[in-house]
Order: C-alpha cells, then structure tokens, then sequence
C-alpha cells in the first residue's frame, strides 16, 4: 500500500513554485506559534519552517489581492474529490465551517495561505495528501 507522506526533499520541491509565499506579519506570527505548539504533522513543520525561513513578509495594507490570507474568500478544486469549494478563511477563533468560515490555520488553511491564484498546492496533511488549486481569491469585509 502506498503511503501519502513523501519525504520532506519530495514535498518542498512539489509546493515551492518559482516564488516565495507572501504573508502579513500577523499570519506569519500566528503560523509560527501554531508550529512551536506542535499542532502539525512532523512533514508539516517542516514544510512551514523551510516556506516561512523564504517568505516574505508585508503589511497587511501591502497584501496583494489575488494572495491567500486571512479576510479572504477563497475558491479553490480539490484535485482529489475533483470538487470545487469557495470558503471564507478567518482567524482560529472566528472559524464556524458550517458557514464556510474556515480557519487559516485548518488543514486546506496552511496549505493555501501565501500563495495566489492560478497556483496548485500539494500539500501532507494528517487526512492524507491535499492537491488544491486556487481558482478565485476575493478580499472580503472584515467582521468587527
């Protein structure tokens, strides 16, 4: 039986494309604590420090608008079921999936956070392997 975990050289090759991720400091901050509380799959924190080590870090007001991030709708296809699925990402605190509010920090979270539309992000997550392409992404209003 194959296993869905492939060695870390294998996993950055297929996620790191030609450029860096691009987060705000607050995302890159919240990632960075998530890893250090040992909420990731070894794979995983391995994937996230080597792609935060690379990121480059903006202002929220500087975020371009096509990248993944928090206060963004996200449509995206699930090369793995072949569905397509738009959700809004949102802080840990705020996430509610029976609304399509979805935590950044959740398994399709990590994987699509810092990169833009058009990208395809393969990803090990503890379910298994993800293969996600960013079809749309749409700043939303934020909730106060």
């Amino acid at each position: 039986m194959m296993s869905y975990y492939l060695p870390y050289e294998i996993w950055s090759k297929q996620k790191v494309m030609s450029q860096n991720i691009i987060l705000t400091t607050g995302i890159y901050d919240l990632i960075k604590d998530h890893v250090r509380r040992k909420k990731v799959t070894i794979e995983e924190e391995k994937l996230l420090l080597h792609e935060l080590k690379k990121a480059t870090q903006v202002l929220r007001r500087d975020l371009p608008e096509d990248i993944v991030s928090v206060n963004r709708q996200v449509t995206y296809k699930d090369h793995s079921n072949n569905e397509e699925k738009t959700v809004v990402f949102v802080g840990p605190e705020k996430s509610k999936p029976n609304k399509n509010k979805v935590s950044i920090l959740s398994d399709v979270g990590i994987a699509m956070v810092g990169y833009k539309e058009g990208n395809i992000v393969e990803w090990p997550s503890a379910k298994g392997h993800l293969k996600l392409e960013i079809l749309k992404v749409v700043e939303v209003a934020r909730t106060i």
